[in-house]
């Protein structure tokens, strides 16, 4: 679908020769002298590089049509994770790969949502935080009282995080999806 350039939006899906790019920042520019012209900044949705272009106003580019749809993800079958759609109970086996770092943060039974590019999923959104339980961690030792000792944790996913020394293994913990970071403790 053809789509001018006075029509960006930010958060749209561009299919250009490059690659599949989402348009993060946009610019309509009238100079005093020559044609107006938009100055973009566009994301890779795949590498996630960024791309700075110039195009000629109400020049057109193709728009890509990108489904988001909710999946619950059911579980792991070897390299592959396995998606329910929550609408048509269609089933969906993704790589890992596709998944990028958000299969740090899913276990079984999480619901997210997946952006398909016709078969190919091009991004998952994840919550802000995630709760998840310690399997592996050091005790924290009587008399360890520096102020912001961390120790590594290792979680349900198999993420290994920077925790506070009081944090034992059974222990509920808040991760942040952005940075992977601890956040807090649930008892």
């Amino acid at each position: 679908m053809a789509v001018s350039t006075n029509d960006l939006r930010n958060g749209m899906t561009l299919d250009l020769p490059e690659g599949l790019f989402a348009v993060v920042d946009f610019q309509h520019v009238k100079p005093g002298k020559g044609g107006a012209f938009v100055r973009t900044k566009l994301k890779n949705v795949r590498t996630g590089a960024v791309l700075d272009r110039t195009y000629r106003a109400d020049e057109k580019l193709v728009q890509a049509i990108v489904d988001k749809r909710e999946m619950q993800y059911l579980y792991r079958d070897g390299e592959h994770y396995v998606f329910m759609d929550n609408v048509s109970y269609d089933q969906l086996q993704v790589g890992g790969p596709a998944l990028g770092v958000a299969a740090n943060y899913i276990k079984e039974g999480d619901s997210l949502v997946l952006a398909l590019y016709g078969d190919e999923i091009v991004g998952v959104d994840l919550p802000a935080s995630v709760e998840l339980t310690v399997t592996d961690t050091e005790p924290g030792f009587q008399g360890d009282r520096v102020s912001g000792a961390r120790k590594p944790a290792t979680l349900e996913t198999g993420l290994v995080i920077s925790v506070p020394l009081f944090v034992n293994p059974g222990d509920h913990v808040k991760v942040d999806t952005r940075s992977g970071e601890y956040l807090t403790r649930r008892a």
